[in-house]
């Protein structure tokens, strides 16, 4: 551990905000690499002349500040981690960046079934960093759960996250494209729950380079129209539910009512729209019969 005063970290910290950038991201980086907390450093501020530990020095902290800045690469990449809900999520660049909005996932889930201890059997397709998956797993013990993705590499990441965040073992992790590698799973979910690739082709042109530039394109392009792989996700989604099975869906911000459509389309009822908290349709869910 690295002792510095309250007061000469301030001063770095201000310095480093004058070269740009934001301060969530140096607050990030802070945590992630520094290990020390936004409270902590809050807290910290009521006695100036105290000492605060760092984990890295100063120098190195800033020698990934300013790559940042340089290269406009996301500083999750740089820190090789991501905060989400409650976990600490190992991250790099062939995994998309989990968002804050998607937390909204778990808080559905939780809406439609409760805090009952009953069992509960999902499925998560193109699990990415495993947050959603890990995150059902450690709320609901008694549920067992398996998830997917399409490229193995992404796949070691999310286990690894498991492992790092639970002692349990109700999830279990498939290679392959989408519902592909849970064909002897035909009408055994009573839950399945996806963030796909769903930009369009002219947004994704768009993006900002921190974001077109280095995070995966595979988890981000949904095709011409952004329904390519919702739209297949919910046409086999009905081979694989139960009977009254629950499909939940991220979608673009424009694309709730197309989306609800195709639920519809396949026979899927209760079917909703659910906002996030910027009053956007993120999300689609429905119930198969």
């Amino acid at each position: 551990m690295l002792s510095i005063s309250v007061k000469e970290f301030l001063y770095w910290k201000k310095k480093q905000l004058s070269k740009g950038g934001d301060q969530q991201s140096l607050t990030f980086l802070i945590e992630c690499l520094g290990g020390i907390s936004n409270k902590d450093l809050n807290l910290s501020i009521i006695n100036f002349e105290g000492k605060l530990h760092l984990k890295k020095n100063l120098d190195f902290l800033e020698s990934i500040w300013e790559y940042h800045l340089y290269s406009s690469s996301p500083i999750q990449y740089l820190c090789g981690a991501t905060f989400w809900r409650d976990l600490k999520l190992k991250v790099t660049d062939k995994v998309l960046i989990p968002r804050p909005e998607t937390e909204l996932l778990v808080d559905i889930v939780s809406k439609i079934f409760g805090k009952k201890s009953q069992k509960v059997y999902f499925a998560e397709l193109g699990t990415g960093s495993g947050a959603i998956s890990i995150a059902l797993a450690l709320a609901y013990p008694l549920w067992k759960g398996v998830a997917t993705d399409i490229d193995e590499e992404v796949l070691e990441i999310a286990i690894k996250n498991y492992r790092n965040s639970s002692n349990e073992s109700n999830l279990e992790f498939y290679c392959g494209h989408w519902w592909n590698p849970l064909k002897s799973f035909q009408g055994k979910f009573d839950l399945a729950i996806s963030n796909p690739p769903y930009i369009p082709r002219d947004t994704y042109e768009n993006l900002p380079k921190e974001v077109k530039n280095f995070e995966p394109k595979i988890a981000l392009f949904g095709g011409d129209d952004g329904l390519k792989h919702i739209s297949e996700i919910i046409q086999k989604a009905p081979f694989f539910l139960k009977e009254n099975g629950w499909l939940i869906l991220e979608n673009h911000f424009d694309q709730g009512k197309k989306v609800k459509q195709l639920f519809i389309k396949n026979k899927f009822q209760s079917v909703e729209i659910v906002n996030d908290l910027s009053g956007v349709g993120r999300f689609t869910i429905g119930r198969y019969k």
